[in-house]
């Protein structure tokens, strides 16, 4: 690790030093699947689209957010990150609250699906590699993705009204 790598990881607040070489593996992972993902497209003669439409965009992003937040926080899928995380606490509805453990990639990978921030990248880059090979398909499962995160939103509106109704 070179010198600014180690005075990057320097901290004087208690917190774990942060696993740059595990986040440049998991950069170097992205990467290399993307590229496979792109060389096997132009095999195959998979056309990218001309253009996309905003409403697409839309949707990408709606089911981007939900694969994100279930990947990250819902209680059906502590299986995935149990390996990497453990539990914090609760947080609204069903979702949970986990931390990263461990160290190197094993702790980068817990950062990765504790944090739908940094999940959501890939969520996306596996939704648009499924739009850029199979667009029909992946609008449905996106308006599917989409209808839930409308659905969730609704879910709280309702409770928040309840709560404000009976105050």
């Amino acid at each position: 690790m070179t010198a600014d790598a180690v005075r990057y990881e320097e901290r004087s607040d208690g917190e774990e030093d942060v696993p740059l070489g595990g986040y440049a593996v998991l950069a170097g992972t992205f990467t290399a699947a993307a590229a496979v993902i792109a060389g096997v497209a132009r095999r195959q003669g998979v056309r990218l689209p001309e253009q996309v439409p905003p409403w697409d965009v839309v949707l990408l992003g709606a089911a981007t957010y939900k694969v994100a937040r279930l990947l990250t926080r819902d209680k059906i899928t502590s299986f995935v990150r149990a390996p990497f995380t453990r539990r914090k606490g609760h947080a609204l509805g069903a979702e949970v609250m986990d931390e990263p453990r461990g160290d190197g990639v094993r702790r980068a990978v817990g950062d990765l699906v504790s944090c739908p921030f940094c999940s959501s990248m890939w969520a996306a880059g596996g939704l648009v590699a499924a739009y850029a090979w199979t667009p029909r398909a992946t609008r449905l499962v996106c308006a599917g993705l989409g209808a839930v995160t409308l659905a969730d939103w609704l879910q709280y509106a309702w409770t928040w009204t309840q709560r404000a109704t009976e105050e």
